[in-house]
């Protein structure tokens, strides 16, 4: 009986282990992401010497170039793509040999338009970019206007989509997955300050698991810009942390918080 019990207890123990004795992941820069970053004073430059893992800009197709802007009447001649993003881009991968990113791009309208251009502009980066087949330091991911899952295919293999869980994906269309994104606040009311509610941070972490289990990274925008919420997500194991805040985050990450 005592054999019995002792093997029982050490079930026991080693279940709890397996919950609570989990390493907490450690978080880098890497796992930060500039949000609307061309809304900064210095886009791209900020965030990539920071150490940012992924950077985001919205785009409208206009006139054979991809414009950057958040709504279509602040669009600026000058403020393309080529120019704010993708030469500086490739200007410090030159520079830096480990250097790797996340490139999210939005698409604000016309996506037809928008990737047919973006594949020309990419041009001179293609030696950098991952694939399907073959992990490398650049990753491209559309977001936005983008086409429905079961049209992935028609584009190169150096273009991946994010994903916001709305649509029916095959296996072959979720290969092309990059990121998951969602609305923080269609999940949670919570504005970053204070204790969480127990029932928000259940629903987050269902949410979060699923998309874990499903084999995909995962952020949140719309979600809360403050240190607590940071916190918050680092526990709940959100991948990318998204931030207006690129100096602040950096130094939080630096400094050496854990989820």
């Amino acid at each position: 009986m005592r054999n019995l019990i002792g093997k029982l207890l050490a079930i026991v123990l080693t279940s709890i282990c397996i919950v609570n004795c989990t390493p907490a992941k450690k978080y880098t820069v890497a796992n930060a992401h500039s949000h609307n970053d061309y809304e900064n004073t210095s886009p791209f430059t900020n965030a990539f010497r920071e150490g940012f893992g992924s950077i985001e800009a919205d785009v409208f197709p206009v006139n054979g170039q991809l414009l950057v802007a958040h709504d279509k009447k602040k669009i600026q001649q000058q403020n393309t793509l080529k120019a704010l993003y993708l030469d500086p881009l490739l200007s410090g991968l030159m520079t830096d040999s480990l250097r790797k990113l996340n490139l999210l791009i939005d698409i604000k309208e016309n996506y037809p338009e928008a990737l047919s251009i973006l594949q020309k502009e990419l041009q001179p980066l293609q030696k950098y970019l991952s694939t399907t087949t073959e992990p490398k330091r650049v990753t491209v991911s559309i977001s936005g206007e983008r086409p429905p899952p079961s049209r992935y295919t028609d584009y190169p293999d150096y273009i991946f989509f994010d994903n916001d869980l709305k649509q029916q994906h095959s296996p072959d269309d979720w290969k092309r997955v990059n990121l998951v994104s969602l609305q923080f606040d269609k999940i949670s009311a919570w504005k970053g300050e204070g204790a969480i509610p127990k029932t928000d941070l259940q629903k987050l972490k269902h949410v979060i698991d699923s998309v874990h289990s499903a084999g995909k990274p995962i952020r949140f925008w719309a979600a809360p810009d403050t240190e607590e919420a940071w916190k918050q997500q680092m526990k709940l194991h959100v991948d990318l942390i998204g931030t207006d805040k690129i100096n602040e985050l950096g130094r939080y990450l630096k400094e050496g918080s854990k989820s």
